[in-house]
């Protein structure tokens, strides 16, 4: 699985966390889930950052484009 790419975030002064990707605001944390997303992102931001955004692979992108439902 590659690399999530294009996360950037900013803390703002009320410390509320503004999380971009690519240019587009994906997610706005306040308080104590504020406090824990700066507290991890230390480690791998961005993977970090598509996690918490919900934005990065699942896995099953292969299977669900073969299913009946999604051909043609």
């Amino acid at each position: 699985m590659g690399t999530a790419q294009g996360f950037g975030y900013v803390q703002r002064t009320d410390g509320t966390v503004v999380i971009t990707h690519h240019g587009r605001v994906a997610g706005i944390l306040r308080g104590g889930r504020a406090a824990q997303f700066l507290a991890e992102v230390e480690d791998d931001p961005q993977l970090v950052m598509a996690r918490w955004t919900g934005n990065y692979r699942r896995g099953n992108e292969r299977t669900a484009k073969r299913h009946p439902r999604n051909q043609g």
